[in-house]
């Protein structure tokens, strides 16, 4: 096996946490000595041992003098762990291969100058690619101090998300609305309007075969419409947080918090307010499912980074049915959202795109 192929496994180990390290990255690492692998692990949670400390510590007294491949570069400061960096110079490693580089200024190249200067060879740029991808959320955060936002959408062919008299359930099949909630899963919060909680009541939780993580319940709410009975309110599944503005009644933002949701007035009710606020709150990544009008205003905000559409082959038709996305729109073509797709895959007898809206971080 070649640098390449040790560092595929580190970056299938590290896929494989996908959903779970939030706010961190997902790491993955490998430990090769004379050939064979003596070492390897991920980091699986925020605040437990990096993926470094799990690979070493399988390896034992194997790793010195070995080879080190790990998908990001190692800290060199102390956080909630000590130093990685520091403990790959301690175990005696001859030589670390690193995919990316970590744009977190508490690291930012230190971690490989310091093992350079340790005098330990460094190879930087295995599997860069994958790697920058696989941690395109956490890069996107550390760089903006905003969630990475993905829009999603199921429509019909014609692009319809109800009929003319609002009928939705359920244009997709079961397999990709379960898709989805893989999505949920690997989000920190997921956001719609009060609309689509006034017209369908939903759960907003992940329910997948084997379990997963429910993201943190954002609702968009100027007048604080919300219903106390509602699911939102009521299951305690997650948690719920109403963002809302100055035209709510106090009466009925005291009764939402005693129900322990948590309320938050804005200072104005604009894309870039609500991204801003839910960054400082450790959300990293966001996953819109809001209707028409919450989808139209992030997109003309220009706030979105990936955008995931389901087809389904059906047709609706009629000039009244609503489409994926609202709001005022742009009027010239120039100023359009330009996408790059990136994947096209049938799922079920239905048809997800991926895309990658061009320019975004």
């Amino acid at each position: 096996m070649i640098d390449s192929d040790y560092m595929k496994l580190a970056l299938d180990l590290a896929r494989n946490t996908r959903g779970q390290t939030s706010p961190n990255p997902m790491v993955g690492s490998v430990v090769v000595k004379d050939g064979a692998i003596v070492g390897m692990g991920a980091h699986l949670k925020a605040g437990e041992g990096h993926a470094e400390v799990q690979a070493l510590k399988m390896a034992g007294d194997d790793a010195r003098g070995g080879t080190i491949y790990v998908t990001l570069e190692p800290c060199s400061h102390f956080g909630k762990t000590p130093p990685c960096a520091d403990l790959i110079i301690e175990k005696g490693l001859s030589r670390v291969v690193v995919a990316t580089t970590d744009p977190n200024p508490a690291v930012a190249g230190s971690g490989i100058e310091k093992l350079k200067n340790a005098g330990i060879e460094v190879v930087v740029g295995v599997g860069r690619e994958d790697a920058d991808k696989l941690n395109e959320i956490f890069f996107h955060y550390i760089q903006t101090a905003q969630p990475f936002v993905t829009l999603k959408s199921a429509t019909t062919l014609d692009g319809k998300t109800a009929t003319v008299t609002g009928q939705s359930k359920w244009i997709t099949g079961d397999e990709a609305r379960e898709d989805v909630h893989r999505y949920r899963h690997t989000h920190d919060a997921i956001l719609v309007g009060i609309g689509t909680v006034l017209a369908d009541d939903p759960s907003l939780t992940t329910r997948l075969p084997n379990g997963g993580k429910n993201p943190i319940r954002v609702v968009l709410d100027r007048r604080l419409r919300t219903p106390i009975n509602c699911k939102l309110v009521q299951d305690r599944k997650a948690q719920t947080w109403i963002l809302t503005t100055d035209q709510a009644s106090n009466e009925k933002r005291e009764e939402l918090m005693r129900l322990g949701i948590e309320v938050i007035l804005l200072p104005d009710d604009s894309i870039e307010t609500i991204l801003h606020i839910l960054g400082s709150k450790g959300i990293t990544s966001l996953f819109v499912e809001g209707g028409a009008e919450v989808n139209g205003s992030f997109l003309k905000a220009k706030a979105v980074n990936q955008v995931i559409t389901y087809l389904a082959p059906k047709l609706f038709g009629g000039h009244s049915a609503p489409t994926a996305i609202g709001g005022q729109g742009f009027t010239e073509v120039e100023d359009a959202v330009e996408l790059e797709i990136e994947e096209i895959v049938k799922i079920g007898n239905d048809i997800k795109v991926v895309s990658r809206v061009k320019g975004s971080d």
